[in-house]
């Protein structure tokens, strides 16, 4: 059975569910209408990078609350998400763009170790000023790939 697919809406820069359109007649949900599912590696792509993930004991919380945010039922040894969060308040450098790339792999790790997928690229960049994107290609085990990218995924870093 697949799971409830997130649909990446990029004009608000968040994920969310939509109905199924075969369980809809003319535009009204009928009785029984079901969450869209399937794209699973989609959808655990997109928990895995905008999700906060609790921060290392060494970490600097931007926002100076010492809130280390994260899940608080996480397990400690395989926590869940990612932790850009933390490039909240972050100038726009090329050592920004590392620890991006470094928070966008170390969330993706799971997969791999999981057997889910064989490797990932990752790839960032500046797609303007203050916006940081990024593109997520998935290599899975079968030999084919899937490619996912943020063009103003994460706004606001200055």
């Amino acid at each position: 059975m697949s799971d409830t697919s997130i649909i990446w809406d990029a004009a608000n820069g968040r994920g969310d569910w939509v109905l199924n359109p075969s369980t809809m007649l003319a535009g009204a949900m009928q009785p029984g209408g079901l969450l869209l599912s399937g794209g699973d590696l989609e959808t655990a792509v997109l928990i895995s990078l905008f999700t906060d993930r609790i921060a290392a004991q060494d970490d600097v919380i931007p926002d100076g609350t010492g809130d280390p945010r994260g899940w608080w039922a996480d397990d400690p040894l395989h926590p869940v998400g990612s932790r850009l969060w933390l490039l909240s308040r972050a100038k726009q450098t090329p050592e920004t763009l590392s620890r991006a790339q470094d928070y966008i792999a170390e969330a993706l790790q799971w997969l791999i170790d999981d057997g889910v997928v064989a490797r990932f690229d990752i790839l960032v960049e500046w797609t303007r000023s203050s916006q940081l994107g990024a593109q997520v290609v998935a290599y899975k085990k079968d030999g084919t790939t899937m490619s996912t990218s943020f063009q103003s995924a994460w706004k606001g870093i200055a």
